[in-house]
């Protein structure tokens, strides 16, 4: 599979279960010349080393265990009907109760060991395949936490919630079919034909035939659905999205009467995965009537022609009885192979999307020899362009050209869409720059490791999210080690000390799944104290005080001022009474910066900024005259 897909998928085998040789009898099957997604997945976990992972199992132990286990049940069911004949042509024909009781036990004890072995089969191979599945989602998940935003831009949150479980489940499905079918069904069909041709070669070769027409049949009817199945699950994502759009703005829904709307919306996005499932379904219904019609066809031919050779001598009762139930053990184990390759097929499309996430390369990374120090809060712009598309023609940042020292508070304002956020995201490598560099303490940001550097400036975004958990809980995300006064004394920064207080359970008091039940300005300080809690060296607040009052707000920038005066703060906002303190303050217009310089010298200076402040103190109001998110 190359050297390169050895190293891309190296976190699987960390997992519980490096099943790294389990796929070996299915994966001829499965690999072509070329790229192609599935020899990725099943490529790399060839290439593993089956090492120990567990105090019990290894990877090359189970898959041992599966193969002898269904080789076993196989080698008892075929002996049966083998016993079957004996007990017809030794015992019932002649007499012999002795031989009956005598075969008819080794039948009894043949049959419970071809149970116990298939119920070993069934169990190991059913943990092999649940640590399979367990192996892909953690290696998924852990490739997502390493995703740049540019990254996460290339993939829905419903297509990634799609991936990690309705296709996942569907390779487990396949995974585990294959590995009870691939192995039990040709070497059940295999042992009945060897069978059947020892008892009667000319009886027999009417299976060969019929092998022959339903193989070709069925290849056709699994070419035609697997085209299908291919569409069907893709159509997840917009069911899911669907799903998630409702729950998540469910009080907008309603607010809005959007009820039947919604509903509507559901209905389409099922109907469509109905609709294609229908279709495929419509190729796959044919299996089980055309194995039938062979099958009571070759039961139809071998009596006739068995019942013939009996009357001249030349076949015993209990041989076509052993050949007709070797008729049913022959093309049943074709069926089975044709349920497995329908179930590849099913899951191939799955497949190709979870290595579309195991396959995304980080736009971020860390240097090969990282600074593990940011010396202070100087940040340093040199002539830095910037397009979320790198082959985009469209620039959001032009020629930007700053110098902000250390412990400057920085006012940034700016119309809807004038690449304010973009801006300071640069900073702490939410994206990397196009062209020019960015400095923070004198070294460029991309010489830094990445943890040191988001951990030294410190950002609050606009959409401010809280987790569930107590309050206490959410503020250790800026520090998992602080401690409840350290915790409370960036609440007091922050002005959230002020209705924390008030909660009966204080600082313990448990927040819902996305804040819900705090309020806008509530959350907003929350995650003010949260960042505050990592002692950045930069803080950055993108917007943060929107849903603050003015006397509060003004309360956090006098405390800033006077309790962290050596960290450097960026602060954005739509008022110009939130940065006209500002050491100094930037103007954007159009991705570019239209003014630079302190309250007093914008007014004098800058148009935008004269306007806009004229407007507010007068009683205008935002500074984009359309309102909305910077």
């Amino acid at each position: 599979m190359g050297r390169n897909n050895t190293q891309f998928f190296h976190v699987v085998k960390e997992q519980e279960y490096d099943v790294a040789s389990i796929l070996k009898d299915v994966y001829e099957a499965l690999t072509e010349k070329g790229y192609n997604p599935v020899n990725q997945i099943v490529g790399y976990i060839m290439s593993g080393d089956p090492t120990y992972i567990t105090s019990h199992k290894n990877a090359r132990s189970l898959i041992m265990k599966v193969e002898r286990d269904e080789i076993l049940e196989v080698l008892f069911e075929t002996l049966i009907p083998f016993l079957m004949a004996s007990i017809i042509d030794k015992g019932v024909n002649t007499g012999d109760i002795h031989h009956i009781y005598k075969v008819g036990g080794i039948m009894i004890v043949a049959a419970f060991l071809g149970l116990l072995a298939g119920m070993a089969g069934g169990r190991y191979g059913a943990k092999a395949s649940t640590g399979f599945a367990k192996n892909l989602r953690n290696a998924m998940f852990d490739r997502i936490q390493t995703y740049s935003f540019a990254n996460i831009d290339h993939f829905s949150t419903a297509g990634l919630v799609t991936r990690l479980t309705t296709d996942v489940t569907n390779v487990q499905n396949a995974y585990q079919m294959m590995l009870r079918m691939m192995m039990r069904a040709p070497a059940s069909m295999v042992c009945a034909m060897v069978m059947a041709l020892a008892i009667n070669a000319r009886l027999a070769s009417i299976y060969l035939v019929a092998v022959l027409i339903l193989g070709i049949i069925l290849f056709f009817i699994i070419r035609h659905a697997t085209a299908y199945f291919q569409q069907a699950f893709p159509k997840y994502d917009a069911l899911n999205e669907s799903v998630q759009e409702n729950v998540s703005a469910i009080r907008v829904v309603k607010a809005y009467v959007r009820e039947e709307e919604e509903t509507s919306k559901f209905k389409r996005a099922s109907k469509n995965i109905y609709d294609i499932f229908v279709k495929a379904e419509k190729n796959v219904i044919w299996n089980a009537p055309i194995m039938m019609f062979t099958v009571y066809t070759c039961i139809i031919l071998i009596s006739w022609f068995g019942a013939k050779m009996i009357v001249v001598d030349s076949l015993t009762t209990g041989e076509l009885m052993s050949l007709l139930a070797y008729c049913m053990n022959i093309l049943m184990s074709l069926m089975m192979l044709s349920m497995v390759f329908v179930m590849i097929s099913m899951s191939m499309a799955s497949m190709r999307r979870i290595a579309e996430v195991l396959n995304e390369k980080t736009d971020i990374h860390n240097p090969e020899h990282p600074v593990y120090e940011v010396a202070d809060g100087s940040i340093t712009f040199k002539n830095v362009d910037f397009s979320y598309k790198k082959d985009s023609a469209e620039k959001v940042l032009k020629d930007i050209n700053l110098e902000i020292r250390s412990g400057e508070t920085i006012g940034i304002i700016g119309g809807t869409g004038s690449a304010k956020t973009s801006l300071v995201n640069l900073i702490s490598r939410l994206y990397d720059v196009t062209d020019g560099e960015i400095l923070v303490g004198g070294k460029n940001v991309k010489e830094y490791d990445l943890e040191v550097l988001r951990n030294q400036v410190s950002v609050v975004l606009q959409k401010n999210v809280l987790f569930t958990g107590s309050i206490l809980d959410n503020l250790r995300w800026g520090d998992k080690e602080a401690t409840d006064e350290e915790c409370i004394q960036a609440c007091k920064l922050a002005c959230a000390d002020e209705f924390i207080e008030r909660f009966p359970d204080k600082y313990n008091t448990h927040i819902e799944q996305g804040g819900n039940n705090v309020s806008g300005g509530q959350k907003q300080r929350l995650c003010i104290a949260r960042a505050l809690l990592k002692k950045p060296k930069i803080l950055i607040l993108d917007d943060s005080t929107s849903a603050v009052d003015t006397a509060t707000d003004a309360k956090i920038r006098r405390a800033f001022r006077e309790e962290i005066p050596d960290t450097t703060k960026l602060i954005i906002a739509q008022r110009v009474s939130s940065v006209q303190d500002a050491d100094r303050i930037i103007v954007m217009d159009e991705g570019k910066i239209h003014g630079f310089g302190t309250h007093d010298e914008l007014l004098a200076s800058d148009e935008i900024y004269r306007e806009v402040y004229e407007s507010q103190t007068q009683g205008g109001g935002d500074f984009d005259e359309n309102g909305g998110e910077a």
